[in-house]
């Protein structure tokens, strides 16, 4: 192609110059606006029949319908309940009075001096022991139920007791304890006398008991010295637990129950 004639061609006529245009690609490329345009034609006229014949369809069937049925003057009017039938209970039938004969203590005398001889044996098979001899049917072995049964038909109101769970137990199965176990005690205790060393002398060496009591919440109350009363080491050990924190409760079947609790608290003498 000569340099006058670039100028005035189109790109493709550049780029297939020389090459075989009847190929396809050249028709291709040459007609692809065309054919976008065509098929972007195309859709729009799809949707736009689409659309009106959708509006045909909702108009036609709104032009259709039913019409809608209203019904008034209607009462309502509440169905009565059903209420249970009364089946009628049977009579009791009285028992039949069966036959009886009459006990006779047994004394061993002469057959001359018997008065009133006891019952023998084919009458004790038919008839029933009893006070006094009676008529009546044969006795099968199977006991008539009470005539007459009495009651209140209230039951007993229940006594009034504390309960075991709020009175004092002396023996738990599990007792109660410093919170944090025997290590966090331990070292409790000693801080407090510790602090207080200095004011010991030899009677207040020794092993003092301090009893108290725990509550269901881990209160303690009427906290005393069992033995070694008077001396630094009962000081120190009731004021302690007094004034310390609150313990873990003891614990009976499984609940948390008010206890006694024995504490012993040991301090030996350097010195011996």
């Amino acid at each position: 192609m000569e340099a006058n004639q670039i100028l005035q061609s189109d790109i493709l006529d550049i780029l297939f110059e020389g090459k075989n245009k009847s190929y396809g690609a050249y028709d291709l490329r040459k007609t692809y606006h065309k054919r976008i345009e065509t098929a972007l034609i195309a859709v729009f006229l799809l949707i736009l029949a689409a659309m009106v014949s959708s509006f045909i369809v909702s108009k036609f069937r709104k032009e259709h319908v039913a019409p809608m049925i209203t019904v008034t003057g209607t009462t309502l009017h509440s169905l009565p309940k059903d209420e249970p039938k009364r089946i009628p209970l049977p009579k009791p039938t009285p028992p039949a009075h069966i036959a009886t004969v009459k006990y006779n203590t047994p004394i061993v005398v002469k057959d001359l001096l018997v008065i009133d001889p006891p019952a023998d044996t084919k009458q004790l098979e038919k008839a029933r022991i009893d006070i006094s001899n009676s008529f009546g049917k044969d006795d099968i072995g199977i006991v008539n139920p009470p005539e007459d049964v009495i009651g209140t038909n209230v039951a007993e109101k229940p006594i009034s007791k504390k309960s075991k769970e709020d009175s004092l137990f002396t023996a738990v199965e599990i007792e109660a304890s410093f919170p944090g176990g025997a290590k966090a005690w331990q070292l409790y205790i000693q801080r407090a006398i510790t602090s207080q060393l200095d004011e010991f002398t030899d009677k207040d060496y020794g092993t003092c008991v301090v009893q108290f009591i725990v509550d269901k919440t881990g209160k303690v109350s009427n906290v005393t010295a069992t033995n070694m009363r008077g001396t630094k080491l009962a000081e120190i050990a009731v004021n302690t637990i007094r004034k310390g924190p609150d313990w873990t409760p003891a614990i009976q079947n499984g609940r948390y129950v008010t206890a006694m609790r024995l504490q012993p608290v040991t301090l030996r003498n350097p010195n011996e």
